[in-house]
């Protein structure tokens, strides 16, 4: 009966590193798709491995991308060549390769609308590229042509070559793998913040910089929402308070997370890393470890309820801040996930300049996704 397993090895020749996965890989009935992250160490050798795994493993597709932190079931690497692989009884009816997308993307829906329509697709694991400056078009465009589609994966990471795997190394702005409606595939998306004071309206803005909030100076309601101690020493809030940006028509009050980029007081002016516009709701939030463990405990409990049957593989895409920056060493967040999802589910994924979930980029999140 075919499985899913996952192989997570590290080490320093490449070829030796694709010969430990073949080892690992278990006889029998395997499927013909392959989930594979690479430690950017490897970048420069993706083509050669991921030809050399094809060859010998007799699997013919691979999809991925490179990572700065790969991860696996209750472990994390970092800062060392490392290769994370996810084996899946998928065969090859049961999904499609989403090539190296950018201009081309109304003829690839063109190409592949029969088999989309036959098959009801409409989720699919994507990677991007980090240097796209049309990436959240893209991922509209996709989800909007795949009608309404759930998109989910990460951004690609990585000092310089931040490739993407779609049967090779590739460019352009994201590429990935789309399933049949015949596989049970669930997701979902953990914030790792916490909401402080209630929703807002931005009154006047230009750009990225706020100036009035609910009509009133943009500092002052920014002082009075994170409390009197952070407000009396602004330098605090660094890495610790986000803007949060209602997602609207969102019915699970869901959120985008923004960085905190200025404080100007003397014009009482606050910039986020994001565009926004007069009449925009905003929020403020809260990030820091317990908060970020009790959001994954949740979000991993209210999805494991949702599930048809016991999770038989996963993926967990969750940001480069995220892991031992914020859970702490030892691969923290990933024995979290492992105790809370079960020690017998295989799980690899890695460490993202930005989180997909859905048709939206996200930031310091933790996007889990399940096949049962």
């Amino acid at each position: 009966m075919s499985i899913f397993t996952s192989i997570h090895v590290d080490g320093d020749d490449w070829q030796a590193l694709c010969d430990r996965i073949l080892a690992a890989k278990p006889p029998g009935n395997a499927g013909d798709l392959a989930f594979i992250y690479l430690a950017e160490e490897l970048a420069g050798d993706s083509d050669r491995i991921i030809d050399y795994l094809r060859d010998k493993s007799g699997i013919t597709h691979w999809v991925g991308c490179v990572g700065m932190g790969l991860c696996s079931t209750g472990r994390e690497s970092y800062e060392q060549a490392s290769m994370a692989v996810l084996l899946t009884p998928f065969a090859t009816d049961d999904f499609h390769i989403i090539p190296a997308l950018d201009e081309a993307l109304d003829q690839w829906l063109e190409a592949t609308q029969g088999w989309r329509e036959r098959n009801l697709a409409s989720v699919a694991v994507v990677h991007a590229d980090p240097n796209s400056q049309l990436l959240p078009q893209r991922l509209l465009e996709l989800s909007r042509g795949l009608q309404n589609g759930f998109l989910v994966g990460g951004i690609a990471s990585a000092q310089e070559l931040a490739v993407q795997i779609a049967d090779r190394a590739v460019g352009g702005d994201l590429s990935g793998v789309l399933f049949s409606g015949n596989c049970q595939i669930s997701t979902g998306l953990s914030q790792g913040c916490g909401l402080i004071g209630h929703k807002h309206e931005i009154t006047e803005c230009q750009h990225n910089i706020i100036k009035r909030i609910d009509g009133r100076s943009a500092l002052d309601v920014f002082k009075e929402d994170i409390g009197e101690v952070l407000a009396r020493d602004l330098n605090r809030v660094g890495g610790y308070i986000f803007a949060a940006l209602p997602i609207k028509g969102s019915d699970t009050g869901d959120y985008l997370v923004r960085n905190l980029i200025g404080i100007d007081p003397d014009q009482e002016l606050i910039a986020i890393g994001d565009l926004v516009e007069e009449g925009m709701e905003i929020q403020f939030a809260r990030r820091d470890a317990e908060t970020a463990r009790e959001d994954l405990a949740r979000m991993i409990t209210n999805l494991k309820a949702r599930l048809p049957g016991p999770p038989k593989g996963a993926l967990y895409h969750s940001c480069l801040g995220r892991g031992r920056h914020l859970f702490g060493d030892d691969s923290a967040e990933l024995k979290l996930v492992n105790e809370l999802l079960g020690d017998d589910v295989p799980l690899i994924g890695f460490y993202a300049n930005g989180e997909i979930s859905h048709d939206r980029l996200y930031g310091y999140t933790g996007v889990l996704t399940l096949f049962s």
